[in-house]
């Protein structure tokens, strides 16, 4: 059995083989819903938002292709096709629709199985690498800072320590939480090394005339938030 708790919404009309697919996956351990026509299907994808599809051609209501097209034009959620429509014009229809992936009528578990786990791994999520904030823009893969538009340079140190604020913005970070993020937890340099640390940050980041953004707030530490 999967140790997984994926969201797989089923829409087929034949009651027995949605069942039966319900029954096998949600063994696997997947959270699993069920529509029973295209209309329904649509309705619980937006509302539901689920990791994964499947998604049965001949459906009533809205056929299988009509439903790829809306759903893949406000998601990327992976799509397998399951039809008893074998020829090539089929698959290539489906596919050219938005789905991922194509399976036949009769068709084996096992490899529908494999099929769902090809494409909650091809599935990652896109991580944020761009962060702003009130005119301060920071691009953590290509380490550009930005202040109204002005280019920072920032050491290293000094870019692990806005990395932290930018990511939560308003947040107040105690110097404890800084030490163990920025130098980690066996750091034994000297106490007022954040304080230099982070008076060096502000005379890079504040621009004179424009809102102060790094606060000190007293006793407990600092945090990036509006004047």
């Amino acid at each position: 059995m999967e140790n997984n708790n994926a969201k797989i919404l089923i829409v087929e009309d034949e009651v027995d083989i949605a069942s039966f697919i319900e029954t096998e996956l949600t063994y696997e351990g997947y959270q699993v819903e069920i529509a029973y026509d295209g209309m329904q299907g649509l309705m619980l994808a937006r509302k539901n938002n689920p990791d994964l599809i499947i998604l049965d051609r001949l459906l009533p209501k809205m056929n299988g292709i009509e439903f790829c097209k809306r759903i893949k034009q406000s998601s990327d959620v992976p799509i397998i096709m399951l039809t008893a429509l074998d020829e090539v014009d089929d698959k290539i229809e489906g596919l050219d629709a938005g789905a991922n992936d194509y399976l036949v009528k009769p068709f084996s578990l096992r490899e529908l199985l494999a099929r769902i786990r090809v494409q909650l791994r091809l599935k990652k999520p896109v991580e944020k690498t761009v962060f702003e904030f009130k005119g301060l823009s920071m691009d953590l893969s290509t380490r550009e800072i930005l202040r109204d538009g002005k280019q920072i340079n920032l050491t290293p140190k000094e870019f692990e320590l806005l990395s932290l604020l930018i990511h939560s913005p308003r947040q107040v970070f105690t110097k404890e939480n800084i030490f163990e993020k920025v130098w980690g937890w066996d750091f034994d340099g000297e106490d007022n090394v954040l304080e230099v640390l982070m008076h060096g940050l502000r005379e890079k980041v504040e621009i004179k005339g424009s809102p102060k953004l790094i606060h000190t707030i007293r006793g407990i530490g600092y945090t990036l938030k509006e004047s």
